[in-house]
């Protein structure tokens, strides 16, 4: 069997505003946090050892995910920080690094290990790739998926030659310039040798830095072209395009919770809902003690985080709210992700609640 390591320890920065109140690995997609829908995943297929590199509000994952047993697996926390002016602070330690300290630490990396990213859901069918790793006989393997050409400048493209050795790595070519339409998702088989490979005691990242050195030694390195879902939250828009997915049921091990109610719609406990006076359209899920005043609107594919209240008139299409969102009366939210603080369009524009140059409503129904 193998061993997993979750990269966890990155400040999400280009997805803020999600990650101002969260980690990225706890960006909720359908009320539970992408990491857990990774540890299903894991666990699964028999991956039962699982090691987590945190830095950034790591005490949020820690606290969620606890040692692990929830989900029938064991689980560690690497913390990456520095004591600076009497106090501590995160200090990642790059992805490939953070895996080096751990290994130093207790060679906990003894077996095959697969590395994945906290922040993406994948349905990879993980026996097969291990096993085309063991086949090949690599020393490391990158999972690797064919993007269209246009979208090549948002990845790190591999290069291979016919056997699916690599080469070489492009990282965000212009589709002009790509020499190849894999990309990289993230996921990594690495046996324990690799670990070893790494400097220790310093900052040093997998793709920019690890993997040229892989190919500059000539190690048995490849690259393995797989067909899954490999979805990213890489941007605040992949964000809403994610859910979109999601909610319209393309995405697979993705169980709508609450009780469908109605063809589309799901409904959490402990709801006021005044049916006869709202129009709702799924697919919608509508969460436990929310709130729907007469004459409202909720138009799908849509999430309303438990604990919110559109009042009267407010309509919400295509949308995302958080828990405990509240959307002012006749207010009009389309293609947004919304919460108690702040909303997001569908473009990655961000407006704070507050902001008096914006004719939107909303706050936080707690309050």
């Amino acid at each position: 069997m193998a061993k997993a390591l979750i990269l966890a320890a990155g400040q999400g920065t280009r997805v803020r505003p999600l990650t101002k109140d969260v980690p990225k690995p706890m960006i909720p997609i359908l009320g539970k946090p992408v990491m857990e829908y990774l540890i299903e995943h894991l666990a699964r297929y028999g991956i039962k050892e699982i090691m987590v590199n945190v830095a950034y509000m790591h005490h949020k994952i820690e606290e969620y995910f606890g040692d692990g047993h929830r989900w029938g697996v064991e689980i560690g926390y690497s913390y990456e920080g520095a004591f600076e002016h009497g106090e501590i602070v995160p200090r990642p330690c790059g992805s490939a690094g953070g895996l080096r300290r751990i290994q130093d630490n207790s060679g906990f990396f003894d077996e095959t290990t697969l590395v994945i990213c906290g922040d993406a859901i994948v349905d990879l069918d993980i026996n097969a790739a291990l096993h085309e790793h063991k086949s090949k006989g690599a020393l490391a393997s990158v999972v690797a998926l064919e993007v269209p050409l246009q979208e090549v400048v948002n990845y790190g493209i591999v290069v291979t030659d016919s056997n699916g050795r690599i080469r070489s790595f492009q990282e965000k070519p212009k589709p002009e310039e790509a020499k190849s339409t894999l990309a990289s998702t993230g996921i990594y088989i690495f046996e324990p040798a690799v670990a070893y490979m790494i400097p220790e005691k310093r900052v040093f990242d997998i793709g920019s830095e690890l993997f040229p050195m892989l190919v500059e030694r000539e190690v048995p390195f490849y690259a393995q072209k797989r067909f899954f879902n490999w979805i990213d939250i890489g941007r605040v828009t992949d964000f809403w395009a994610v859910l979109q997915r999601v909610l319209s049921g393309e995405v697979a091990q993705m169980d709508m919770p609450g009780k469908e109610i109605r063809p589309g719609i799901w409904v959490g406990l402990n709801t006021s809902i005044d049916w006869e006076n709202v129009r709702i359209e799924g697919p919608v899920y509508i969460g436990s003690s929310v709130k729907i005043e007469p004459g409202s609107a909720v138009i799908g594919p849509s999430w309303i985080g438990h604990g919110s209240h559109l009042r009267r008139g407010a309509r919400v299409e295509r949308s995302v709210l958080f828990e405990y969102t509240r959307i002012g009366e006749g207010m009009k939210f389309k293609e947004m992700v919304v919460s108690p603080s702040y909303c997001v369009d569908r473009a990655g524009h961000t407006i704070y609640v507050g902001d008096d140059t914006s004719t939107l409503r909303w706050g936080d129904a707690r309050a």
